[in-house]
């Protein structure tokens, strides 16, 4: 049933002929010269149509109101256009997001009044960052940009891929590129081989998942009290403006019954393997650390209730197997998980972390956890800056590998409702796939999936149903 429902979608968006570039080969232009591009953010904002749920900021008591936070921002400026944002896939949906960025800065909500330092460092050069989904599961959701370009090799190329209608260059004009009149994707696409994909990117996930449970509290750059500081003046540990944010309505029955909110069907495609059908799967690191681990007190022998990866750094504290009883029930993602665990925490020396960190060159954390095995004292401040620069390496290898090899393809199939035609495979409902793969676990929506065995991969499809805040309840998208 997925198949036909999302053909129709992609069909009823995209205009097949074959002298039309795909939305996919415009968005790469507008990436190559996003620096002479502008948007027309007005336009954009009164046309567009929200595709989740709206968020305010706050948080509600417990009848129910909200409590506005102390501080606000402002805008630095009330400009028509903006710079033109960066394009994201997400990782899987056949979705695109354009994340714009504009300067803020703070000031309270009681009198305006602007805040301009905290914890010692000037917060006078704020951003916000403001998501526009361009494709919404292989339907086209923002139907034109006003754009002005400054750039005439930009607008040349433009007016090639018969994109633009004027007919010279004007870097004062303002012209109207209609993303609905465009196929999403070529006829012609082209995807590389996801085989063992899977299983490296959730070895990286794993590790990260771990090196970010050691970081939560923690920074390479400031102190425990300018970190408290920037909590409190709503802001991050990376200086991000970071809100607490809530629902705009209490009753998600009531929203539903008065139109404030509605739903649709959002076909997701994931990646997995003959043992894990997705990344969703991997459990986070705390939990995994609970159930097959215990963190004691060297000295006292006294095991710690609810151990958790930001407590590790207490010197006192060693780590130990679990004694699992005979009710425990290991899954293929537990033999997964472990390896990774165990040679992180020193249990085993398999190397496993070790290869994962030379492969995206953070080698300075490699020998940390070399020396930290062989009982050298490392200072917390050197293991945080090495954890830090590690994970930041991890994520960018992670990213490129979506970016490259997995979104585009999760895209397609969910655009045009087919593989790739150098893809061959038979789908399988949930009830074959767990026949010829018994390890694989479904979730409630995943039971009603299609899935596909290509190489050692399985790729699924399964549709989920998601709600957002329709038209008349987004006037402010700020």
């Amino acid at each position: 049933m997925w198949l036909s429902i999302i053909l129709n979608l992609y069909l009823e968006s995209s205009n097949m002929t074959n002298n039309k570039i795909s939305l996919i080969e415009l968005i790469q232009i507008f990436a190559e010269y996003r620096n002479n591009i502008i948007v027309n953010i007005k336009h954009l904002q009164e046309h567009y149509q929200r595709k989740c749920i709206k968020r305010v900021k706050g948080v509600r008591n417990e009848n129910g109101e909200l409590l506005q936070p102390w501080l606000q921002t402002e805008y630095m400026d009330n400009a028509e256009y903006v710079g033109m944002g960066e394009f994201q896939f997400n990782r899987n949906t056949a979705t695109i997001n354009m994340l714009i960025k504009r300067k803020v800065k703070l000031t309270k909500f009681a009198d305006q009044t602007p805040t301009l330092e905290v914890a010692g460092l000037l917060v006078n050069d704020l951003n916000s960052f403001n998501n526009y989904t361009i494709v919404s599961d292989g339907k086209i959701n923002v139907k034109s940009l006003e754009v002005k370009i400054s750039s005439k090799k930009a607008f040349d190329l433009l007016k090639e891929k018969g994109v633009l209608n004027a007919e010279d260059f004007d870097f004062r004009a303002e012209h109207t590129i209609y993303l609905d009149k465009l196929p999403l994707v070529a006829a012609n696409s082209y995807y590389s081989s996801i085989d063992g994909l899977f299983n490296e990117v959730a070895e990286i996930k794993v590790l990260t998942s771990i090196i970010s449970a050691h970081l939560k509290k923690e920074s390479d750059v400031f102190v425990s009290g300018q970190l408290d500081e920037f909590k409190k003046h709503y802001l991050s540990k990376n200086v991000y403006i970071n809100f607490p944010t809530t629902n705009e309505y209490t009753d998600i029955h009531e929203a539903l019954a008065n139109a404030t909110i509605d739903s649709k069907l959002s076909y997701k495609i994931d990646i997995g393997s003959q043992d894990i059908l997705n990344m969703s799967k991997l459990p986070s690191a705390n939990k995994f650390l609970k159930k097959m681990y215990r963190l004691y007190d060297k000295e006292t022998g006294e095991i710690l209730i609810k151990p958790t990866f930001e407590r590790a750094f207490n010197e006192n504290l060693a780590v130990r197997h679990r004694l699992l009883s005979s009710r425990t029930k290991i899954t293929k993602v537990d033999e997964f998980m472990k390896p990774i665990f165990d040679d992180f925490l020193g249990l085993e020396q398999n190397s496993v972390v070790g290869d994962i960190l030379k492969k995206v060159g953070a080698n300075s954390l490699v020998e940390l956890l070399q020396d930290k095995q062989t009982g050298k004292q490392i200072s917390k401040e050197e293991m945080v800056t090495a954890l830090t620069t590690a994970n930041s390496k991890l994520e960018q290898y992670v990213e490129k590998i979506y970016r490259e090899k997995i979104s585009p393809l999760v895209f397609y199939i969910g655009c045009t409702g087919a593989l790739p035609e150098q893809i061959e495979a038979k789908p399988m409902n949930a009830e074959e796939a767990a026949a010829k793969y018994p390890s694989l676990q479904f979730s409630k929506d995943e039971q009603e999936g299609t899935f596909f065995a290509v190489g050692n991969s399985i790729i699924s499809i399964y549709a989920k149903t998601e709600y957002y805040s329709r038209k008349v309840a987004i006037l402010n998208h700020s």
